[in-house]
């Protein structure tokens, strides 16, 4: 008797933790698709801002998907990899995805390009997780906003982060101010993706008229 009772209280134990894991795990599978459909979501509104010049917190999901849909083509090999963007039919530019280890987490964005391959249309964060008020003001208009109309430099450094105050050239934007760490790796996992882009759609040989639609994302 004495020895039931010493197993008893490990057997109690082991049932408890069984069936809150079961919970845990349950829970996680109910949530898991959710998340999934709020990070392409977030995905698909950064696509649409960077080169189409979309931003309207107030549109639904549902909205966001549908021009998404309407106006994007998945990537492929004329391409370069990156996303091809339509305007009424017309081909207008490209959506290059990026990401890279930013000072504490991963950071996702998008940064839009003309048709020229040249010029930026703009950039867009879809995740990051950095410091609040110094790292994660790359998310903010501020910093964003400078990258319209930047003209892509030297394929060593397509666009570089400068020192606020410093002088701009046509490829330079000012780094946020007490943000070095993720403002340089920022700056190069932007350069290492356009590098990259810029050698495929060169072996590619795109035409002017631009990449040939392979049919809208979802």
């Amino acid at each position: 008797m004495m020895r039931e009772r010493k197993w008893y209280p490990i057997f109690y134990m082991f049932v408890v933790t069984a069936a809150f894991s079961s919970i845990v795990i349950g829970f996680s599978a109910l949530t898991q698709e959710r998340v999934e459909a709020n990070t392409q979501l977030a995905f698909e509104a950064a696509v649409l801002e960077a080169g189409l010049g979309h931003h309207d917190p107030a549109r639904s999901g549902p909205e966001v998907h549908r021009k998404f849909v309407e106006q994007v083509s998945d990537p492929n090999a004329s391409s370069g990899g990156a996303y091809i963007l339509r305007q009424d039919g017309r081909f207008i530019g490209y959506a290059l995805p990026f990401e890279g280890q930013g000072f504490w987490a991963r950071v996702k964005g998008i940064i839009g390009v003309e048709p020229d391959k040249r010029t930026v249309t703009g950039i867009a964060f879809y995740e990051q997780s950095e410091t609040p008020g110094l790292g994660a003001e790359i998310v903010r208009p501020k910093f964003r906003e400078q990258f319209k109309g930047r003209v892509l430099g030297p394929k060593e450094k397509p666009i570089r982060m400068r020192r606020p105050g410093s002088s701009l050239g046509e490829s330079d934007v000012y780094a946020v101010t007490g943000a070095t760490q993720t403002t340089v790796r920022v700056e190069e996992m932007m350069n290492r993706a356009i590098r990259d882009w810029q050698t495929q759609v060169e072996a590619a040989g795109t035409s002017e008229g631009g990449p040939k639609p392979t049919g809208g994302a979802s």
